[in-house]
């Protein structure tokens, strides 16, 4: 069982907002048309803003992740009730830190930023495991 953690989640947010501001800046330099400038500003705004929004969500959803052998998640809400899903492409699990992505019952793909050490945790041990037989799936293209 892991559980999300709080300050990473910040980091995620944080990041995603400076991202953010960054397209801006960029978008703001590039020589081009003020309209077409406005145009872009909103887009990257609006497409960031929903992106964020998705990923708040999927993290309200989820009070605990459980890993389970061939690729399946099992997904604790906050209200103790648990949901299936199953790991999504595009995840990475390093020694002590895993983005790891997931695809819930409802076709929703959410991710977690998740760090532990198998030397003290038996939970990130088995999903190193885990991560080593099945590893990130591939993705369908």
């Amino acid at each position: 069982e892991l559980r999300p953690d709080p300050q990473l989640r910040r980091i995620v947010l944080g990041s995603g907002i400076g991202l953010l501001l960054t397209g801006l800046v960029v978008i703001a330099t590039l020589p081009l048309p003020k309209p077409h400038i406005l145009a872009a500003v909103a887009i990257w705004t609006a497409v960031s803003v929903v992106q964020l929004r998705l990923l708040v969500q999927s993290w309200r959803a989820c009070a605990l992740l459980r890993v389970l052998p061939g690729g399946e998640v099992a997904i604790r809400g906050p209200d103790g009730t648990w949901s299936r899903g199953a790991l999504a492409p595009g995840g990475i699990l390093l020694r002590h830190w895993g983005w790891i992505r997931y695809r819930t019952a409802s076709g929703r793909v959410a991710a977690e930023f998740l760090r532990g050490c198998s030397r003290r945790s038996p939970d990130w041990r088995r999903l190193q495991v885990v991560w080593r037989h099945v590893g990130a799936p591939a993705s369908s293209c």
